[in-house]
């Protein structure tokens, strides 16, 4: 905080934990809204999973606007937009104006990540990019940790209606001082000094940013196995991030103040395996030299750790048992994001946004299909274990393919670019 790219990455964080307490904010009071509005198991899981059509939407084409308009004016209108959602999720009446306000939401936050990434591109440097996009991503799992007892504690005062309204507050708050303190050019900063420019890769200027070309072809066949090894992983995390109370309330018992502690145990696991797998990925790569193993290595680790700690769930009824297996399943799972969000800025760095929206397609692809198939089975079944298999499932999938398929190089380039190279001074740093 003590340097303007540290206050700008601060400001990066905040709009990640922000973003999410919005999504988990539903999840964790749906038990009290189900209630309320009369929803069953099957409509309450349509309307936790309304809110990936529209993210799914806005994934490329929010992507794209931040490469060529810039950080600073998409977020704001991103964040407008996602603001209104969260607010009409407290006046809500029944099924269908609830899918609204959540598709609404969605689009607001459809263009978030993204956007976010292409300004990383630009105030982050290339050594530390799987770094900055664990720490990111772990203040969205912090978000998933601590909301489930923040929402239940401002319900008890507010009303689930009026926690939604004081959440939407947050938000403005949050866009207004981006609005007035970023800057899409480092070099136009006034605070911005020049140590660290020199540390922050080359500046494009505006006009190459809007005037530059799309390789769409490119970015496609390139970022594709990246973007099916990301829906495998979100598979799993909208399980998380959309049942995981209820969960606790309908396989074991709980009450909803019970559930919401044990849903911030799992959740916090989820803030340490962020970090740590950005941390892993960056030493790997500065000890091997090969971008591409040291983020593939992160990767399938992650992957298969989680699917082998998910295996016990599905036969196991011990509660504090089962509770260890979801926290170490999802400290694994989480290891992924670091280095799998760094992919769209080491191989495409002029289009990071684009890039990392064709990839966070995959993740908004699994947040439709992945909680209204949890619901769907849940009731058929009777079982809340069950829709787990799927997740072992796929996480072996997501493995077997990042281990053969993800990116070596440039895809805007070459397939046979060779990996971006440590800026100077950035090896002998690591090496103490």
């Amino acid at each position: 905080m003590t340097t303007t790219r540290g206050r700008v990455f601060a400001l990066l964080c905040l709009v990640y934990f922000i973003t999410y307490v919005d999504r988990v904010n539903l999840s964790t009071l749906a038990p009290l809204m189900a209630a309320d509005l009369h929803l069953d198991t099957i409509q309450l899981g349509f309307a936790l999973s309304a809110f990936g059509y529209t993210y799914a939407l806005f994934q490329i084409l929010g992507g794209l606007t931040a490469d060529r308009l810039g950080a600073r004016r998409t977020l704001v209108a991103c964040g407008i937009v996602w603001t209104i959602g969260t607010l009409l999720t407290g006046y809500v009446g029944g099924l269908l104006s609830l899918v609204l306000a959540r598709l609404l939401l969605g689009i607001g936050e459809g263009a978030t990540f993204p956007a976010a990434t292409t300004a990383m591109t630009r105030w982050v440097p290339a050594a530390e990019r799987g770094y900055a996009q664990g720490v990111v991503h772990s203040c969205s799992r912090l978000a998933n940790t601590v909301t489930p007892p923040l929402v239940v504690l401002m319900a008890a005062y507010l009303g689930w209606r009026g926690t939604f309204i004081a959440l939407a507050a947050v938000s403005l708050c949050w866009v207004v001082v981006w609005g007035l303190y970023f800057r899409d050019d480092p070099k136009t900063h006034p605070g911005c000094t020049a140590e660290e420019l020199a540390a922050l890769p080359p500046s494009r200027g505006p006009v190459a940013a809007a005037t530059e070309p799309t390789p769409w072809g490119a970015l496609l066949r390139g970022m594709l196995p990246t973007t099916v090894v990301y829906f495998c992983y979100n598979w799993t995390l909208w399980l998380y991030v959309t049942w995981l109370p209820s969960y606790f309330v309908k396989a074991h018992g709980l009450d909803i103040k019970k559930s919401a502690l044990f849903a911030f145990g799992v959740f916090g696991a989820g803030v340490i395996g962020d970090t740590l797998g950005g941390i892993w990925a960056d030493r790997l790569y500065r000890r091997t030299g090969d971008l591409a193993r040291a983020r593939r290595t992160v990767i399938v680790t992650s992957l298969l750790g989680s699917m082998l700690c998910l295996v016990p769930v599905l036969f196991l009824h011990d509660l504090s048992v089962i509770a260890v297996c979801l926290s170490g399943a999802f400290f694994f799972l989480e290891l992924t994001v670091g280095p799998i969000w760094a992919i769209p800025m080491d191989v495409a760095p002029k289009h990071a946004g684009t890039a990392s929206g064709i990839m966070n397609t995959g993740s908004a692809i699994a947040g439709i299909v992945s909680p209204l198939a949890f619901g769907v089975v849940a009731q058929l079944s009777g079982s809340y274990a069950l829709p787990f298999l799927g997740s072992i499932a796929l996480l072996l999938v997501g493995a077997i393919l990042a281990w053969r398929a993800l990116p070596k190089g440039e895809v805007t380039v070459s397939a046979k670019a060779p990996a971006p190279s440590l800026p100077a001074g950035a090896a002998s740093r690591a090496a103490t």
